[in-house]
């Protein structure tokens, strides 16, 4: 099951396992991230297109405690859910993605 975090829980769900590196992975387009982006408090930022994921898993480590983010969380939780059929079992899914972390931020721009 991939744990569905809001923007607000994240440093939460990431500290439930302090022995896990946390990654937020986001799995947006280049030209979104120039439109809005995350600031990394805490975790780092690792910024891998939804379509050049399974070419670029070896990026990732399967200790890693990985949320994923995209627009509003639909490819983030399609992201999620191929990384855990490939052997990752500590993943979220940011809830309502960078449009709901706009919200939480408002120094991140909705668009």
């Amino acid at each position: 099951m991939i744990d569905q975090v809001r923007p607000a829980d994240l440093a939460a769900w990431f500290a439930q396992n302090a022995d896990a590196a946390p990654v937020l992975l986001d799995v947006r387009e280049p030209w979104e991230l120039q439109m809005a982006s995350v600031t990394p408090q805490g975790f780092t930022l690792v910024a891998i297109p939804m379509n050049e994921i399974p070419g670029r898993l070896a990026e990732l480590n399967d200790g890693q405690r990985i949320a994923c983010l995209c627009h509003h969380g639909a490819r983030s939780q399609r992201v999620a859910a191929f990384l855990n059929q490939n052997g990752f079992d500590q993943l979220a899914n940011v809830a309502g993605g960078i449009d709901a972390w706009s919200s939480h931020d408002p120094t991140v721009p909705r668009y």
